[in-house]
């Protein structure tokens, strides 16, 4: 628990051993590009991870075990293209350009050469949002074992509002998959909201607020947690609003229902009244 904790204050292991690997690799000339969670955590979806994983081109991988195998690293077992930090017991993870992520068959969308999709902060070259989404996908696609892959892509859409458009700058081989997971990511959740003293002619939350006193306190909270008065399912009538939220932790706490849910449960209601 300790040590997860200063994980997410950067100041864990496996920061000393990003930070203590990237100066070895700069002092060497080799270009490398950050992977995996540290640069879901640069990219701003923080997760705990215990190991570092830098994308490197496959000669420069024989030379870096050249230079550090008994230097402060040493590879977990015989012909193991990894690494680990022998001070700070830090698993090293090397991919390679060329190699093919997920199920590692040839697909459309291969482990790019670092120097082309790096961005550098405070000193340390990080892979570029597009292609961590890219290999993200791809890894996730094709091997059931790495859904987390496509879980993660999820966090970075809902995380930096990434637009359907995104889609535009990514690999043909993958756009699809980010649109489904997209339109996931911006689900609906809907609440029928019932007041008799309600009126059609509310227009907004803060309308509302205003017109209903004690009742008002409630909507207060909600609109304050970011729930809106939602026009596309049908607004406001007399008694009764529906609200909108996109958010799953706020549609738990107030008891709303996923848009396909709420609209199949109304169609039930509507047809047992019949």
């Amino acid at each position: 628990m300790s040590e997860g904790s200063l994980h997410f204050e950067g100041k864990s292991a496996v920061f000393e051993a990003l930070r203590k690997i990237t100066k070895r690799l700069s002092e060497l000339h080799v270009p490398y590009s950050i992977v995996g969670g540290m640069a879901l955590f640069h990219h701003g979806v923080r997760r705990f991870t215990e190991d570092v994983a830098i994308l490197v081109t496959k000669r420069d991988l024989q030379r870096i075990h050249k230079e550090l195998d008994g230097l402060g690293y040493l590879p977990p077992h015989r012909h193991s293209k990894h690494l680990r930090d022998t001070e700070l017991g830090v698993r090293i993870e090397f991919l390679t350009t060329g190699d093919y992520p997920g199920d590692g068959k040839e697909k459309p969308v291969a482990f790019p050469d670092p120097a082309h999709v790096g961005i550098v902060s405070d000193g340390i070259s990080y892979i570029n949002l597009p292609t961590l989404i890219e290999l993200k996908l791809a890894s996730g696609m094709t091997n059931a074992g790495r859904l987390r892959d496509l879980a993660d892509v999820l966090e970075l859409i809902k995380h930096l509002n990434l637009s359907a458009e995104f889609s535009e700058r990514l690999n043909p081989y993958v756009r699809d998959r980010f649109v489904e997971l997209h339109k996931q990511a911006k689900k609906r959740f809907i609440m029928l909201w019932r007041n008799k003293n309600l009126t059609a002619e509310a227009h907004s939350l803060e309308h509302m607020i205003r017109s209903l006193g004690a009742a008002g306190a409630e909507l207060e909270a909600m609109r304050e947690d970011g729930v809106t008065l939602d026009a596309e399912a049908g607004g406001v009538g007399n008694g009764y609003a529906y609200l909108m939220t996109t958010d799953p932790e706020v549609a738990r706490k107030y008891n709303m229902v996923e848009e396909f849910e709420f609209w199949s449960d109304a169609e039930e209601d509507g047809s047992d009244d019949a």
